[in-house]
C-alpha cells in the first residue's frame, strides 16, 4: 500500500476561495468552529440553519449571517454539511439538492452519508471531505492560538478539476493545514472512524473502565477508590500517550505499573477480543451497522431503543460515584458538557 500524502500550509492556496461563498450547514461543535475560523481567515462565510434553531441568534451574535439551509445552499458555491449523520440525507433532499448548481462543491467532515449511498450528488458538482481530527472546541481554540488541528482530506468527485485545490484551501482556512492534512478516501475515513469509536474510543474504553469499576466494587472496595483507579486516571494515561506514545507513557509511570502493563494487557485483550473487533469491523464494512443505526434513529421509530440505551447507561453506578468524585476537583464547574 502506498503511503498517503500529507499536505501543509505551503501546499495550500487561500486564493482558491476568493469570490466563493461558503455555507456551513449546522452550528454545533464543528459548525461554529469551522464557520468562525474560515470567516477569520478572510473567507465569505454564511450559516444555514432550520427555522427556530437555538443556534440562530448565537451565530448572528458571533458576526455571521444566517439563512435557512435552503437559502444558504442557493447562495453558496461551497456547502459544508455539518449536522448529525442521521439527519443529513433528508435535509440534503429537501434543502440542498434543489439548489445545487453545476460547479458547486458539496463538503463533509465525515464520509457516512456518501459512503453508504444515502446522499447521491449529481455528477456536475465536486464532492470533498475535510475532516478535522478533533472536537469543534479544539478546532476553534487551536486556531485562535495560531495553531491547528490535523485534518483528513478526501476527493470523491472532481467535476471542476479543482476539487483538491479548493479542499486544501478550506483546510487552510479552518487551521488544519497549520498542523497537516492527510489524504484519504471517504470509505477509509468512514470505516476506520466508526470502528475506532465503537471498538476502542467510546465502546471499548467505556466498557473496559466500567467493568474494572464493577470488579473492584464486587470485591468490596469503596466505589470512590474504584472510580479513581479505573476511570478518573484514564485521562492521565491517555494524555501521556498523546504526548509521547506508549513508550513515553511507560517511561512516566512506575515500574510496577509498566510491569503490570506487559503481563496483564494480553490477558484482558485476547484473541477472542480481537475476533469480536473483527466482527464489529465486518458489520461496518458491509453496511449492517449503518442500517441498524438509521433504523433505530429514524423519526418513525421514535429513537425508542437509542433513548433506552442512553437512560440505562446514565444510571450506571460509576456515573453516580463519578459525579461525587468530580466535585472534589477545582475544574468541576468549568466547561461542563452536561449538568448532573
Amino acid at each position: 500500500m502506498s503511503e498517503a500524502k500529507i499536505y501543509y500550509q505551503e501546499d495550500c492556496n487561500l486564493a482558491a476561495l476568493e469570490g466563493k461563498t461558503i455555507a456551513v450547514i449546522g452550528y454545533g461543535s464543528q459548525g461554529h468552529a469551522q464557520a468562525l475560523n474560515a470567516k477569520e481567515s478572510g473567507c465569505d462565510v454564511i450559516v444555514g440553519l432550520y427555522n427556530g434553531s437555538k443556534s440562530w441568534a448565537k451565530a448572528e451574535a458571533q458576526g455571521l449571517t444566517v439563512y435557512t439551509a435552503a437559502e444558504a445552499a442557493k447562495k453558496a458555491d461551497i456547502i459544508q454539511i455539518l449536522i448529525n449523520d442521521e439527519l443529513q440525507a433528508d435535509m440534503y433532499k429537501k434543502d440542498i439538492e434543489p439548489n445545487l448548481e453545476p460547479g458547486n462543491m458539496l463538503m463533509f467532515s465525515h464520509g457516512f452519508n456518501i459512503h453508504y449511498g444515502l446522499i447521491t450528488p449529481p455528477a456536475d458538482v465536486d464532492v470533498v471531505m475535510v475532516a478535522p481530527k478533533g472536537p469543534g472546541h479544539t478546532v476553534r481554540s487551536e486556531y485562535q492560538a495560531g495553531k491547528g488541528v490535523p485534518c483528513l482530506i478526501a476527493i470523491e468527485q472532481d467535476a471542476t478539476g479543482k476539487a483538491l485545490e479548493i479542499g486544501l484551501a478550506y483546510a487552510l482556512a479552518i487551521g488544519g493545514a497549520r498542523a497537516g492534512v492527510l489524504e484519504t478516501t471517504f470509505r477509509t475515513e468512514t470505516e476506520t472512524d466508526l470502528f475506532g469509536e465503537q471498538a476502542v474510543l467510546c465502546g471499548g474504553v467505556s466498557a473496559l473502565m466500567q467493568a474494572g469499576f464493577e470488579v473492584l466494587c464486587e470485591a468490596g472496595y469503596d466505589p470512590r477508590n474504584a472510580y479513581f483507579e479505573c476511570i478518573h486516571e484514564m485521562k492521565l494515561i491517555v494524555d501521556l500517550i498523546n504526548q509521547s506514545g506508549f513508550a513515553g507513557m511507560r517511561y512516566s509511570v512506575s515500574n510496577t505499573a509498566e510491569y503490570g502493563d506487559y503481563i496483564t494487557g494480553p490477558k484482558i485483550i485476547t484473541e477472542d477480543t480481537k475476533n469480536a473487533m473483527r466482527k464489529v469491523l465486518a458489520d461496518i464494512q458491509d453496511g449492517t451497522f449503518a442500517k441498524e443505526f438509521l433504523l433505530d434513529l429514524s423519526s418513525a421509530g421514535g429513537q425508542v431503543h437509542f433513548k433506552a440505551m442512553r437512560k440505562l447507561a446514565a444510571e450506571h453506578p460509576s456515573e453516580i460515584v463519578g459525579a461525587e468524585v468530580r466535585k472534589l476537583y477545582s475544574w468541576n464547574e468549568e466547561d461542563k458538557l452536561i449538568n448532573n
